[in-house]
């Protein structure tokens, strides 16, 4: 937490400090005074409204009376007291609001009012625990919402994301297209090493990518390629190699501090930093809205997230959800959005850091494909292979993915225990939804390697998902 601004500013007395500002005070004493000062005032609009009323009769006595010394007499009389009956009254009541008023204080041992004074003694949170043993009091006077120091702290960590990407699908006529396409999200520097800087981001930030652009902090640029990714938990790790980044920009960024999402509580301020529409880095704040939302998302799989009303928009996907210590407890994964028809406001989401943690470290563990090997030592499964594109899994209920139509005798399919009729849907941790996305993935990877390849194979009619050790062999020599 950062010196004088933290969230609550806890001011602490001494039970001798509040009996020096103490000023007595009686409740039921306080009240009596009050009716009685009320009371008084009626009086005074009463005498005050007869006298009026006097006056006003005398006046129109006067001018239907003839012209006589007794006539003045009597209208100076009646004015007279009336008067002084309005003045006798107001005294009168006067002094009932000051008898109560002493009453009050001379009866009022046993209840104290406080007044702080204006010097507050500011204690740190640090010394609640303390002040609590000894027995003092605490007030919180005042919320602090400058969360600006914070947010130019953890800056330099946070990256944008722009995704160049290409979706591959069916025409009308039955014909297999592809259309490139843009997409922009959120990144976390999570990681450093001598060759590579690691970025964690949404699996959905990144899939279907042909090439990656990331910004940083001093606006510079770089090609970033994917280590890993891990559909289910909608996670992905990406690399830019160190050599492509400069003297500048490397000092400029710096890694993020990982939190400890276990230790939230419905309430607690936070703050959501993004590249929010594609528009640049943004920071909006709010709250901790629910913990352990279950959230089911468009592919069918299911989820725990972080809820939280601070502004999550299209664009902020693998940004940082932070406490106001700038430590990330969430990676911001949604918003609520039914096909564009409606949305709700203040509801977002976060993957918790503690959940997302061990993913992200097994991502950043694996081997970066950066160069394409030669073709004569590229691996080779051995295998014919078709896209099952929405229309064919719609039809025919197959899992997207690619189709394994058959497998080569004596290849390296066949030893890894590759099936007719599998659909691969991840190579090497990354996900694969098209031929060309597996091919283009086996060129990064030599002959000889061993790498994991997860298929879903139809048992009893259901598909299930199993992992598969493969070592890649050589392509064969065409005769």
């Amino acid at each position: 937490m950062y010196e004088n601004e933290t969230y609550f500013d806890h001011t602490t007395y001494s039970e001798e400090e509040l009996k020096q500002h103490a000023v007595p005070y009686d409740k039921k004493a306080d009240k009596a005074a009050r009716k009685a000062d009320k009371a008084a005032k009626k009086g005074e609009k009463r005498a005050e409204k007869a006298a009026k009323k006097s006056e006003k009769a005398a006046r129109a006595e006067a001018r239907a009376a003839k012209p006589g010394g007794g006539i003045v007499r009597k209208v100076v009389l009646s004015v007279s007291l009336g008067l002084c009956f309005g003045l006798f009254a107001g005294l009168g009541f006067y002094a009932v609001s000051l008898g109560a008023g002493q009453l009050s204080q001379a009866d009022s041992d046993n209840a104290v009012l406080t007044e702080l004074p204006d010097d507050l003694v500011k204690a740190p949170l640090e010394s609640m625990q303390e002040d609590r043993e000894a027995g003092a009091t605490k007030y919180v006077t005042y919320v602090v919402d400058d969360v600006s120091d914070m947010v130019e702290e953890v800056m330099p960590s946070m990256v944008s994301i722009v995704n160049n990407y290409v979706s591959t699908g069916m025409s009308f006529w039955g014909q297999s297209y592809s259309e490139p396409g843009v997409a922009s999200g959120s990144g976390i520097i999570v990681g450093e090493t001598d060759e590579e800087l690691l970025i964690a981001t949404n699996n959905h930030v990144v899939e279907d990518s042909q090439s990656l652009e990331i910004t940083f902090i001093d606006n510079s640029t770089a090609n970033a390629v994917i280590k890993g990714t891990d559909e289910d938990m909608d996670l992905a790790v990406i690399a830019v190699p160190i050599s492509d980044l400069s003297e500048e920009t490397l000092r400029s960024i710096s890694v993020a501090r990982l939190g400890d999402s276990d230790e939230l509580r419905m309430g607690m301020p936070v703050v959501a930093i993004g590249n929010a529409l594609g528009y640049g880095q943004s920071v909006t704040n709010g709250i901790i809205s629910a913990l352990d939302r279950e959230m089911t998302s468009e592919d069918g799989s299911t989820g725990i997230y972080i809820q939280t009303n601070a502004a999550i928009n299209h664009g902020n996907s693998g940004g940082a959800l932070l406490n106001l210590s700038g430590e990330v407890i969430g990676i911001n994964v949604a918003r609520i959005d039914d096909n564009g028809q409606y949305s709700v406001e203040a509801m977002g989401y976060a993957i918790p850091i503690s959940a997302a943690t061990p993913i992200i470290e097994e991502l950043m563990a694996r081997t970066t494909r950066i160069h394409k090997v030669d073709e004569s030592e590229m691996g080779y499964m051995g295998i014919t292979m078709q896209t099952v594109t929405d229309e064919i899994s719609q039809m025919f209920g197959f899992p997207k993915g690619v189709y394994v139509r058959e497998v080569a005798k004596g290849s390296a399919a066949e030893k890894a225990g590759i099936r007719v009729g599998d659909i691969i849907v991840k190579f090497d941790g990354k996900r694969i939804s098209s031929n060309t996305e597996l091919t283009d993935t086996i060129q990064y990877i030599k002959a000889g390697e061993t790498v994991t390849v997860t298929v879903k194979r139809s048992v009893d009619g259901v598909y299930e998902e199993y992992d598969i050790e493969i070592t890649l062999g050589s392509r064969p020599r065409e005769d």
